[in-house]
């Protein structure tokens, strides 16, 4: 049976592990015939080497390894690939493929819409609200500019602007955003959190569009449809270039 390994980097905030398997639950649901486990980096249980070593006792030789990560920044560079490099030495025979993180997709964009609409946003609202695009920030300039890129493309679907702003390591916070966007004239503006589940810096998110009176506050992207389609499309690109050299063999 195929497996894909979600990895979740884990919090303290019980709503975190309660976000990642109910998106996990609804990958499953949208294809049975896979089978769906979920590990953490940190604070979470089970561990990746946990779920790895059970995995192997169950015969499964090979598992799509998917981090839950946004952005290309210190977990995926440097703590999954060794997670996993450590586990796979005490594994032999266990083949772990490792997928690109989720981001940036159209999918991504399309929660993000989703979430807006269930916050009250109209399609008739968008030339005069400026949307405040809020991650959880990073010290990993690729990572940063990814999310300045994403608000720039957003921005070309009509709204009157979108401004990146971080919970942590990286500045504009999203207080400061909020408040420069009110500053330029901005009529409505909304904080549109660019983060996967609840827990310390999307509370400081929170925080900082209350501290600066955003008009509107998004949901966290969660288990919204698109992202569990995402990580199925994650899971798919890993495997190709294996089913394709399969074909041409």
């Amino acid at each position: 049976m195929r497996t894909l390994l979600v990895i979740a980097h884990g919090s303290r905030d019980p709503r975190h592990a309660a976000t990642v398997h109910a998106l996990t639950r609804r990958v499953r649901a949208l294809r049975p015939e896979l089978r769906v486990e979920t590990a953490y980096l940190d604070f979470n249980a089970p561990s990746v080497p946990q779920v790895l070593s059970s995995l192997h006792a169950d015969g499964v030789r090979e598992v799509v390894a998917l981090p839950l990560l946004l952005t290309r920044a210190f977990h995926a560079k440097a703590d999954i690939p060794a997670v996993l490099a450590e586990a796979g030495a005490r594994l032999p025979g266990l083949s772990v493929r490792v997928t690109e993180v989720l981001g940036p997709s159209p999918l991504l964009l399309a929660a993000l819409e989703r979430r807006l609409r269930e916050a009250g946003l109209r399609p008739s609202d968008r030339s005069s609200t400026g949307v405040v695009l809020a991650s959880a920030g990073s010290s990993d300039p690729e990572a940063i500019a990814v999310i300045a890129e994403i608000a720039r493309e957003w921005r070309h679907t009509g709204w009157c602007a979108v401004r990146p702003a971080f919970a942590s390591a990286a500045l504009p916070d999203v207080a400061s955003a909020v408040r420069a966007l009110r500053a330029e004239g901005v009529r409505r503006i909304v904080v549109a959190p660019y983060v996967i589940a609840p827990g310390r810096l999307p509370d400081r998110i929170a925080a900082g569009a209350a501290e600066a009176g955003a008009d509107v506050l998004a949901d966290v992207l969660g288990p919204a449809p698109e992202l569990a389609r995402l990580l199925l499309a994650r899971h798919d690109e890993a495997l190709a270039p294996r089913l394709a050299a399969a074909l041409s063999a």
